[in-house]
C-alpha cells in the first residue's frame, strides 16, 4: 500500500507542476493593465514658495549724537513700554554745551539792555538838538549828528535783539542734543536685537545709528514671501495660506495674502514678487528670520469628477484598440453618429480645444477610447469637464511589467494577500 502511495504522487506531482507552469506562465504572456475609478472629490491647486517670518512692524532705536554708552537698560526679548528708557549716553558734553549757550544768551540780553539805554540816550540828545536847531544855538552839522548816532544805535538794538534770537535757537539744539543723550523706547514691543555695548561710543553721521531693534508685536507676524514671476499672477488678495517651518516640521501655520507687491526683484535672470502673508502668532512659537514653505491656495474644485493623471499619460498601441464606439468629438466621418452616454457621468462634449484629450476602458474586444476635457489639475488628478465617463468606471493607466504580474500570481508571495485588492 505504501509504495502504491509513493509511485502515486511520483506519477501526480510532474504532472501538477507541468500543469503549475502551464497555468503561469500563460498568465505572464497575456497583457495585464492598471486601471484605476473615477471618483468624486476635492481638487486644490496650488503654488509653492519660499519665504522669511518677519514682525508686523520692526522699530529700529538708534542715536542722532555721538559719545560713549554709559548704561544699557534692556537687553534681547525684553518687553519695553513707549517712553521707557532703553540706554543713555554719556551726556557731559551736551550739558557743558548747554550751559555755554545759556551764558551767551545771558550776554546777548545785557547787550540789548545796553544798547537799549544808549538809544534812549541819543533820542533824548536828538531832542535837544533839536530845539536848539531852532533856535539858532547849533550848527545843522550837529544836529546831523545827533540823528545819525539815534539811527546807528536803533539798527545796534535790532541786531542785538537778533542775537538774543539766535542764541535762543542755539541753546534749544543744545538742549535738544542733551535730550537725544537719554534713549526711550518709541513703541509698545520687544527688543530683538542689541546692537551695542556699555561703553561702546556710538557715532552719529549722516544716518542715526542703530542700538536696538523693536518688534511691536509678536503675537502677529508676517510672512514675505518670493513668488517668481510665473506664478505671480495666481496670487490674489485673502487667498488662504498654510506654511511650515523647520523648527516645527509636524505643523501647518494658516495665513492669508494681505498684499502682492509690484516692485519685482532680479536675481541671476530669475524675477520674483513679494507676496505679504499675515498670520498668528499667539502661541509665539514663530521666530523673526525663521525661513517658511509656502502652499498658497489658488483655485478649489469641490465634489467633481477626477480621474488620476496617469490615465492620461497612457497611450496604448493602436492593435490593442477596440472598433471606436460613440461620437468622437471632432465629428469626423469615419466615426459612428451613435451617441455614447454613460450613466451618472458628465455631459457630452460642447466644442473642442486644446484641453481635449482621451482615456482607455478594458471591454472584451479590446481597448476602448473615451475623449474627455479635462479642467483644474493638483498634479496627481485632474478634473473632468465634459465626457462619457461616471463615478465608479474603471479607465486605464497603464501596463503592468512581468515582475509586478509575477508577484500578483506567486501563490507563495506572502505580500499577495495585500495585493489581491489592486486593480488589473
Amino acid at each position: 500500500m505504501k509504495r502504491f502511495v509513493v509511485i502515486l504522487v511520483i506519477i501526480i506531482l510532474p504532472i501538477l507542476g507541468w500543469l503549475g507552469w502551464y497555468w503561469f506562465a500563460g498568465n505572464n504572456n497575456k497583457i495585464t493593465y492598471r486601471s484605476a475609478k473615477v471618483e468624486k472629490g476635492n481638487i486644490i491647486q496650488t503654488v509653492n514658495a519660499t519665504g522669511t517670518i518677519q514682525p508686523i512692524k520692526l522699530v529700529q532705536v538708534g542715536t542722532q549724537v555721538t559719545g560713549p554708552i554709559t548704561k544699557l537698560y534692556v537687553d534681547y526679548n525684553s518687553l519695553v513700554e513707549e517712553n521707557a528708557l532703553i540706554a543713555q549716553i554719556d551726556p557731559a558734553v551736551y550739558e557743558a554745551r548747554v550751559a555755554q549757550d545759556e551764558a551767551n544768551l545771558i550776554k546777548s540780553k545785557a547787550e540789548v539792555e545796553r544798547v537799549q539805554a544808549n538809544l534812549i540816550q541819543a533820542e533824548k540828545e536828538l531832542v535837544r538838538a533839536n530845539e536848539l536847531a531852532q533856535q539858532d544855538l547849533v550848527a545843522q552839522s550837529e544836529l546831523d549828528a545827533a540823528v545819525a548816532t539815534r539811527d546807528g544805535l536803533a539798527a545796534q538794538f535790532k541786531i542785538a535783539l537778533a542775537s538774543v534770537e539766535q542764541n535762543k535757537s542755539t541753546l534749544r539744539m543744545s538742549e535738544i542734543n542733551l535730550a537725544y543723550t537719554t534713549i526711550k523706547s518709541p513703541v509698545n514691543g520687544t527688543v530683538i536685537s542689541r546692537k551695542v555695548n556699555e561703553g561702546q561710543t556710538v557715532v552719529a553721521s549722516l544716518s542715526a545709528q542703530t542700538i536696538f531693534e523693536i518688534a511691536t508685536d509678536i503675537k502677529k507676524i508676517q510672512v514675505e514671501a518670493s513668488v517668481p514671476e510665473a506664478d505671480i499672477g495666481k496670487i490674489k488678495i485673502n487667498i488662504p495660506v498654510t506654511f511650515t517651518v523647520d523648527a516645527y516640521p509636524e505643523l501647518e501655520f494658516p495665513g492669508t495674502v494681505t498684499q502682492v507687491r509690484l516692485s519685482p526683484t532680479s536675481v541671476q535672470n530669475v524675477v520674483t514678487y513679494t507676496v505679504i502673508i499675515k498670520a498668528d502668532n499667539s502661541e509665539e512659537k514663530l521666530f523673526p528670520g525663521m525661513t517658511a514653505t509656502i502652499i498658497f491656495e489658488t483655485t478649489r474644485r469641490e465634489n467633481i469628477l477626477k480621474i488620476p493623471n496617469a490615465a492620461l499619460r497612457f497611450k496604448p498601441e493602436a492593435s490593442m484598440l477596440a472598433e471606436p464606439v460613440g461620437k468622437n468629438i471632432t465629428g469626423s466621418e469615419n466615426q459612428p453618429t451613435r451617441p455614447n452616454h454613460a450613466p451618472g457621468g458628465i455631459s457630452q462634449f460642447k466644442s473642442p480645444d486644446r484641453r481635449t484629450t482621451e482615456v482607455f476602458i478594458n471591454t472584451p474586444e479590446g481597448l476602448q477610447k473615451i475623449f474627455i476635457k479635462t479642467g483644474l489639475t493638483d498634479g496627481s488628478f485632474t478634473e473632468i469637464l465634459e465626457g462619457n465617463l461616471s463615478e465608479g468606471q474603471e479607465i486605464l493607466t497603464g501596463i503592468m511589467e512581468k515582475e509586478e504580474k509575477k508577484m500578483l500570481t506567486n501563490p507563495f508571495n506572502p505580500s499577495r494577500q495585500s495585493r489581491r485588492g489592486m486593480p488589473r
